[in-house]
């Protein structure tokens, strides 16, 4: 899952910093965060442990497998967070826009635990309000451009997002089938984190 999905999926402020602090730092480094950041970091991994071995996803993946083989999945997490976006049995459009504004204010508020690279980045997703954008077709094309831009073996005009929008329906078949199965799970592991105290 990507950064909407992450920040969708979770219980508490803290919970929304370990979620996105998770691909920032260390395995090391993360006891060395307050309690509620480290449930964040651990409900993170719990989701992407689920996403990735999930029927529909490993269906997902043979949209783009054959343009960028083992980079399938970033990409098929990227794509997830347009039908999230546009998931409005989840949020309306104006409930999408406040959890947006709500993320970036809360990361904000906990500019002390962000690594510098993960503050510049905060910077440009707040200004272009990437989390509600991903609804958009070009917010999605441009996230796409983000991960060819920084994968280190894949040409960079690979037409990945032409994938995305030839494959639309698929990819939201793939979704329908895999999100509510996800967001059960992530409860579940909230609840097991609560219990654990």
């Amino acid at each position: 899952m990507n950064y909407l999905a992450h920040s969708f999926l979770t219980f508490t402020d803290g919970q929304i910093v370990g979620q996105f602090l998770e691909d920032f730092i260390r395995n090391r480094d993360r006891f060395s965060f307050p309690k509620d950041i480290q449930d964040g970091i651990t409900l993170h991994r719990a989701i992407d442990t689920f996403t990735d071995s999930h029927p529909a996803i490993h269906e997902a993946k043979k949209v783009f497998a054959p343009l960028v083989r083992l980079y399938a999945g970033a990409f098929v997490d990227v794509s997830m967070d347009y039908f999230v976006a546009n998931d409005l049995s989840l949020h309306s459009l104006a409930e999408w826009k406040a959890h947006s504004l709500h993320v970036y204010s809360v990361l904000n508020a906990h500019d002390e635990w962000l690594p510098e690279n993960f503050k510049k980045m905060l910077v440009k997703m707040e200004q272009d309000d990437w989390l509600y954008n991903y609804r958009e077709d070009w917010g999605i094309k441009f996230s796409i451009q983000n991960v060819l831009n920084k994968a280190k073996y894949l040409d960079k005009d690979i037409p990945v997002f032409e994938a995305f929008l030839t494959h639309k329906e698929f990819l939201q078949e793939c979704y329908d089938d895999f999100f509510p199965d996800l967001l059960a799970h992530a409860k579940g592991i909230n609840a097991l984190i609560q219990l654990e105290g």
